[in-house]
């Protein structure tokens, strides 16, 4: 390195005047001009010289001459030349700056764009577009306007308790789905390197200590369910009612589906006496068997007779599924409303439990529920479709049998 008297020897006059060449100004600052590429005209920088350990030189680039000054170049020098003093390597030191800068601005990015990024990255393995939207919808709705606009690298724990607040108490089964869906998109955040740290949504030994457990937070609330001795005067009423709607409501009684499984079946899933439901359409994500009683058979052939398309239960264009409110709107006109369609699977089970010498694992394979644990479910590779098929025929007859009536009672005549 020259010596401080050494310094400055350069001046704008000789700078403009130079020709290509390599012009020390002193203490570690040079001028460099090289010819261009093209051969017409030069380009002009700054360059600071510096020894590492081992005598080698190393060239730390400053700038152009047409951004850099000359007297900004000697202050960049004198820099350069302190973190030498204190054993430095400015080169290193400036990459070190750069990554830092590159990671706090990577810190930047909002909890918003990274939910969006998570579900891109995740949305195509999830069962079906309907999943993916409830689950941007529920952060639109709860999440984002408290969380949405923050770095997510700021995010922390006080700030996922006030997203959660108002929903947790009103609604404790939707905050938890929340918490876990915050959770999810701050560890992809980790993962890709926009936040550092534990996670501030994590429920295992942290936010158990700061909020109540779900089912303790508020009563779990059952679909109302019709008792299983109330459905015979109710499949009276219903068949009693000519349309799709009442016949996809009977099937659905019948198989013990859900609302979604029985809007969407299609024709080429029925063959035979067996309806095969696609996992794209089951809550379990795997794809499920019916047996078809006597009687569903019965509605197929005579929706059959009149379909004009690939819907078992179209709606009033005779192509596209039965409208989400048909069901809720049947039950409300056989005086019903009090009910829930989902509350017949409820129904249904408890004929299994109360009525039949059925094995549990059948009625709950007829739910498509999972039996055990999964080394249970491993050995278990059956899916006892020959005594579903006679469950099923059963729980028919059952829903077929002639309502109870009321006996008159005849009052005793009071002693004289």
């Amino acid at each position: 390195m020259e010596l401080t008297r050494g310094l400055h020897r350069l001046s704008a006059a000789s700078i403009r005047r130079a020709k290509p060449g390599f012009y020390a100004d002193g203490g570690g600052l040079y001028l460099q001009i090289s010819k261009a590429r093209d051969g017409k005209g030069t380009s002009r920088s700054w360059i600071f010289r510096y020894k590492v350990i081992g005598g080698r030189d190393r060239y730390a680039g400053l700038g152009s001459v047409n951004t850099i000054s000359l007297a900004r170049a000697r202050e960049i020098a004198r820099e350069c030349r302190e973190l030498r003093l204190n054993g430095l390597d400015p080169i290193e030191e400036r990459r070190r700056k750069r990554a830092g800068k590159a990671a706090e601005s990577a810190r930047a990015i909002t909890f918003q764009e990274c939910a969006r990024a998570y579900v891109a990255a995740h949305g195509s393995s999830w069962r079906n577009g309907k999943h993916a939207k409830q689950w941007s919808t529920s952060l639109e709705r709860h999440v984002l306007p408290v969380l949405g606009p923050l770095p997510v690298g700021t995010i922390d724990t006080p700030l996922v308790l006030r997203a959660l607040k108002g929903v947790w108490e009103s609604a404790p089964e939707t905050g938890s789905r929340l918490r876990g869906r915050i959770e999810a998109v701050l560890d992809w955040a980790t993962a890709a390197k926009y936040r550092h740290g534990d996670n501030p949504a994590r429920w295992s030994g942290l936010l158990e200590h700061l909020l109540p457990a779900p089912r303790k937070a508020k009563p779990v609330v059952h679909h109302a369910a019709m008792a299983f001795a109330e459905l015979p005067a109710f499949m009276a009423k219903l068949r009693g009612v000519n349309s799709v709607g009442a016949r996809a409501l009977e099937f659905l009684i019948l198989t013990a589906a859900r609302t979604g499984e029985v809007f969407g079946a299609r024709w080429e899933e029925i063959d035979g006496d067996l309806w095969t439901i696609p996992g794209t359409r089951m809550k379990s994500g795997r794809p499920h068997e019916v047996p078809l009683s006597a009687r569903c058979l019965e509605i197929l052939t005579d929706i059959k007779a009149h379909s004009r398309g690939d819907a078992v239960f179209p709606g009033r264009t005779g192509h596209n599924p039965l409208a989400a409110v048909t069901f809720r709107w049947l039950l409300a006109k056989l005086g019903h409303a009090d009910v829930t369609v989902h509350g017949f699977r409820s129904s249904f089970r408890d004929w299994c439990g109360e009525h039949t010498s059925f094995p549990r694992e059948i009625a709950e394979a007829a739910l498509a529920h999972q039996i055990g644990n999964k080394v249970e479910r491993a050995y278990r590779r059956g899916s006892g479709l020959q005594q579903r098929r006679l469950l099923m025929e059963a729980w028919a007859k059952c829903c077929a049998a002639p309502p109870v009536l009321a006996a008159d009672v005849v009052p005793l005549r009071a002693r004289p």
